[in-house]
């Protein structure tokens, strides 16, 4: 079904010194950086992974979870160019400021900038005709990606386009040819995938600035962005367009609305152009502008992205001996960076979700949240190496409660899309107060939970009648009500940390109703219609899209999602053996899904599906069971065969960061199969070392010795000099620092990690 690319180049390792503790305390023309990482991580970074097959990943300049993510969007549409760019393509329509990263559905695309030359129609043209348009071919071979920089030479028009940014600022620079007049189109219309403009509006305020903003509708309802495009050079004339037709004046208002700057060039003269998005206004617009790339010198605004991109990076400093490996280790912890993004002015203000003007905001407000992926594994590790952006992160999410009346599911740009099923914002949230993530409310955080846990929306209420959602009543039910669950057990942990018994036995009754989806007769996870009736018929293997009992999946992949409650799981199916004899079946099963099974269900190991968030927790059932050996053979497979260094080298969505974030928790040696109780369950780490970042001036240090694509077994544990024969270990441990070794072997251990007393259980003693 897809290319599993392997890397032929096998080049000499350059060492990497441990990274100095350095933080940019902004990214902006104004704060640069007065020293900078010792490790020049970013010479890893190949932002081409994942744009091919379903990746589905963003492809241009931004910085650490930035606002601006600017980069180039292709003729082409459809489910594979959600992010507006997919490695097939050769097209280019312009250079749009805001784009989704793995999300497999298309938004945003905002403020297209197309440069060009002579007489062009202002539309963005039919493919195989480019003089029906102004878009542009282009080859992979006048490409440059790195982190905070994009290039592209225009073959149509022979413009050299170069892109970078700061977090509200996107800066362009475009290389004109000689002996056509340049001009620069600045379209409001175009928009990716469901997006489409409601009303834009478009203004020439002087000789170089150009201010406006685009209000659309899309997978998110009521989108605005507000925008200030300032020129380097004087504009010649500048004409604006309502759709095609041209307008008097330089300002105009309405649906499509564009405007076209002309400039008299010279042979390779330069042009940049700096634009500043607000979700608020123009005149914040310019505050951030002026706050963040006051000047033009666009070769320092690379050189502050990059700077920032190796800060972000060095909160992991990893040595491998095979050089793919780190590239894709770092490509993934860049892929885990890219959101949440930054929705907020540098003045503190942002709109929120009731369409609000929140002024001087104390935290960083953030936006795109695809809680229902990045719960599982993205948010654990942004506790772990980022622990103060942790805390901005919960106050957003409270924010859009008390604006919304409940936690956000799948919010973006002020918006709350409902997309995917469960309540996820509670692990997220539960998981960062369990863990004594500082900076939020702790009283609010536990209200925000409760009222959104009683709501009585998206089957809420059926599941509060009866203890499941039954399956004549609404499509998705079995997902719903197991991600239900793992949400529910959640607020019973923090209810009992605050010591709210009551609470605690209710939240945790409500945790346990997974237990209604379970048919002992077949074993599976399955669609319940009464107390005594299952749905009929029934094949495990059968996937209907958003028209069955389960989101994105089937009974083989669902049966196992109760990470909250692993030792219950067990149990129904039987006992150990049991447990372990179906968990082995599920690498192996083959049978058919049907004809309309989501193409999410990708990246297939018999029926386990690793480009699928349900199933990234499995493989590390073993250790539950004492089987570490297992787990170490299913993740190291993994990792070796469904991850690559080439534009295919994702197995599905890149699902804003979690995709990657199982690879950079599963490179280092160990997952958080429950993601609230701090327990990171061993497997088998590929790095050789690693130092992890965990805050207030600490260090996790990982020594892993005798280390190979053979030696893949671990041996035995040393932490802080003792041994360690637990198959997890916790949160608590790893963020008070120290120094863990780790001895591997090509036989399984008869003794590491396989005792009862040493297996990883679900909730923490």
């Amino acid at each position: 079904m897809f290319n599993f690319s392997t890397n032929q180049n096998q080049l000499p390792l350059k060492r990497l010194f441990l990274c100095s503790t350095i933080f940019l305390a902004a990214l902006s023309g104004t704060a640069v950086a007065q020293v900078k990482p010792v490790a020049q991580l970013t010479k890893y970074v190949d932002p081409y992974i994942g744009t091919g097959f379903h990746g589905h990943v963003f492809l241009g300049a931004d910085v650490p979870f930035g606002a601006v993510q600017l980069g180039p969007v292709n003729l082409s549409e459809g489910w594979d160019w959600c992010s507006g760019y997919h490695y097939s393509d050769s097209t280019i329509t312009g250079f749009s400021h805001t784009h989704l990263s793995g999300t497999g559905i298309g938004d945003l695309g905002d403020i297209a900038i197309m440069p060009v030359t002579g007489n062009v129609k202002l539309t963005k043209g039919r493919a195989g005709d480019e003089q029906s348009g102004y878009y542009s071919l282009f080859s992979h071979n006048d490409e440059v990606a790195k982190p905070g920089y994009y290039s592209v030479k225009l073959k149509r028009y022979g413009i050299q386009a170069e892109l970078t940014a700061s977090k509200r600022v996107g800066f362009h620079q475009y290389t004109f040819p000689a002996g056509r007049e340049s001009k620069i189109i600045v379209d409001l219309r175009p928009g990716i995938g469901w997006d489409l403009a409601t009303e834009t509006y478009l203004h020439q305020e002087n000789a170089t600035t150009v201010s406006g903003y685009r209000y659309s509708k899309g997978w998110a309802k009521d989108q605005r962005i507000y925008f200030t495009a300032v020129f380097s050079k004087p504009i010649k004339q500048f004409m604006v367009y309502d759709s095609t037709l041209v307008k008097q004046g330089t300002e105009i208002k309405g649906r499509f609305v564009k405007g076209v700057a002309l400039f008299d060039t010279k042979d390779g003269e330069k042009i940049s152009l700096k634009v500043a998005v607000s979700p608020v206004s123009i005149e914040n617009a310019k505050l951030n502008m002026k706050a963040e790339i006051p000047g033009w010198d666009f070769a320092k605004q690379v050189s502050l992205a990059n700077d920032a991109w190796n800060t972000e990076l060095s909160r992991i400093v990893i040595k491998a001996t095979d050089p793919e490996k780190m590239k894709i280790f770092y490509t993934a912890l860049y892929h885990t960076m890219i959101a949440p993004s930054v929705f907020n002015d540098v003045n503190g203000d942002y709109l929120g979700t009731d369409k609000k003007v929140y002024k001087n905001a104390p935290f960083t407000n953030y936006t795109t949240f695809s809680l229902w992926d990045t719960y599982r594994a993205a948010h654990p590790l942004l506790t772990l190496i980022n622990s103060e952006k942790t805390g901005d992160v919960i106050n957003t999410m409270l924010a859009i409660y008390q604006q919304q009346g409940k936690l956000p599911v799948w919010h973006l740009m002020g918006n709350e899309t409902n997309c995917m099923v469960g309540n996820p914002a509670l692990p997220v949230i539960a998981d960062a107060y369990l863990k004594g993530i500082k900076g939020f409310d702790k009283d609010l955080a536990y209200e925000a939970m409760k009222s959104t846990g009683m709501k009585d929306d998206r089957g809420l209420s059926l599941l509060k009648k009866y203890g499941f959602i039954p399956a004549d009543s609404v499509v998705e039910n079995v997902a719903m009500g197991l991600e239900y669950a793992i949400a529910d057990w959640s607020l019973a942990q923090v209810a009992k940390k605050r010591g709210n018994v009551a609470d605690y036995a209710y939240w945790s009754k409500r945790g346990q109703n997974y237990r209604n989806y379970f048919d002992k007769s077949t074993h599976f996870m399955r669609g319940r219609v009464s107390d005594d009736k299952w749905r009929t018929p029934f094949n495990p293997f059968s996937a209907t899209h958003e028209k069955d009992d389960f989101t994105e999946g089937n009974a083989w992949q669902y049966t196992w999602l109760v990470p909250q409650d692993v030792e219950g799981l067990i149990e129904l199916q039987g006992g150990n053996r049991p447990f372990e004899a179906k968990l082995d079946s599920l690498f192996v099963a083959e049978g058919d899904m049907g004809g309309s099974s989501s193409p999410d269900i990708s990246g297939l190991i018999g029926q386990y599906a690793h480009g699928n968030e349900p199933s990234h927790h499995i493989a590390y059932l073993y250790g539950y069971l004492g089987k570490p050996a297992k787990t170490a053979d299913k993740v190291r497979f993994i990792m070796d065969s469904l991850y690559t260094d080439k534009f295919d080298g994702l197995c599905g969505n890149e699902d804003v960061g979690q995709m990657s974030a199982w690879f950079v928790f599963s490179a280092l040696g160990f997952y958080p199969v429950n993601p609230v109780n701090g327990m990171y369950v061993f497997g088998s780490p590929v790095v050789n070392e690693a130092t992890l970042n965990v805050g207030k001036g600490k260090t996790f240090s990982l020594s892993v010795k005798n280390n190979s694509k053979i030696n893949k077994y671990i041996q035995s544990v040393v932490l802080n000099g003792k041994a360690y024969t637990k198959a997890y270990i916790m949160h608590s441990d790893l963020v008070k620092g120290g120094k863990m070794t780790i001895v591997m072997g090509a036989q399984p251990s008869a003794t590491w990690g396989t005792k009862e007393t040493d297996r990883a259980y679900s909730i923490a003693k």
